[in-house]
């Protein structure tokens, strides 16, 4: 007789129960995460020219401080997840010009754009989270909090993309885009946006990370 087969385990859940995964969502505990990255070497090689031509832009300096907070506060265990579960990439080549854009499973996260010589961001969450009543209705969008998550009600608005329970954000400037993933509510809407596609499967998108651009996300600045 064959020996019984355990359940195979898909997305985070091979690293963290459901439980961590909540609590690391509420804000209640922080994860413990590798100590070492692996890495590509060809692959980091390949965006070189691209993180460098990143570097030139007057936008950069907000980029990049941007996209740590987002490391550090967004993607649990990053480390240990980075380019199978979540990647970055510089300046794709896919439509809307952004600078860099973090995706999870088939989907994106998170972007940021060139705004003259600023940013804005553009995230992606569920509408369950930014409605008045948790619903899918989005006659229902609470635009009053959407507002006290920036310096000015001007720095954000909204869309409505194809899929069920997808919400679009949009976060114009430095101060209100660090202001928006400071607020509590919508730092947890966020990171249960990136859990739900974490846990989806491996990344789509390895073969467009970014390894140099992943460097300030984690705090790896020195390569």
């Amino acid at each position: 007789m064959s020996a019984a087969r355990r359940p195979s385990s898909t997305g985070l859940r091979q690293f963290l129960d459901l439980r961590q995964q909540h609590d690391w969502m509420e804000g209640k505990t922080i994860l413990r995460d590798a100590d070492e990255r692996a890495e590509s070497l060809e692959l980091r090689f390949k965006y070189v020219p691209r993180f460098e031509k990143l570097l030139r832009r007057p936008q950069a300096p907000e980029v990049l401080e941007v996209l740590r907070r987002y490391g550090r506060d967004c993607i649990p265990i990053p480390r240990r997840t980075e380019r199978h579960y979540w990647s970055v990439s510089c300046l794709p080549s896919t439509p809307g010009k952004a600078l860099v854009r973090v995706n999870a499973s088939w989907m994106e996260l998170f972007s940021l754009y060139a705004d003259g010589e600023g940013i804005r961001a553009l995230f992606l969450v569920h509408l369950s989270d930014f409605t008045t009543d948790h619903s899918l209705d989005q006659n229902q969008v609470d635009e009053a909090f959407l507002e006290r998550c920036v310096v000015t009600p001007a720095d954000v608005g909204y869309f409505f993309p194809r899929g069920e329970d997808i919400f679009g954000i949009k976060v114009r400037g430095f101060s209100s885009i660090c202001k928006f993933l400071a607020a509590r509510r919508a730092l947890r809407a966020v990171r249960a946006f990136n859990l739900t596609h974490m846990n989806r499967g491996r990344n789509a998108y390895q073969a467009s990370h970014c390894y140099s651009v992943a460097d300030h996300m984690l705090d790896d600045e020195e390569r």
